[in-house]
């Protein structure tokens, strides 16, 4: 079966970084899958300070699942 995540494992904490915004974008394109208003809605929550701090929020989320999985990449004893 092909999958867009094949593994939460990185190679860098910016490596991680970036997986846990295609992970925050990826369920955002999975709960509202009509580009079209997704565009639409974009000029409203770009100047929402609340809804970028809760975006920001969700990537945080996302980035401690990523970086607990890969060990918070600290070097193996």
């Amino acid at each position: 079966m092909d999958t867009w995540l094949p593994s939460l494992i990185t190679e860098t904490p910016q490596d991680g970084y970036d997986l846990a915004v295609k992970l925050s974008r990826v369920a955002v394109k999975l709960t509202q899958p009509d580009a079209e208003i997704r565009d639409r809605l974009r000029p409203e929550y770009a100047q929402d300070a609340e809804a970028l701090i809760a975006v920001s929020q969700v990537v945080a989320t996302h980035f401690a699942t990523v970086a607990a999985a890969n060990g918070y990449w600290k070097p193996s004893k």
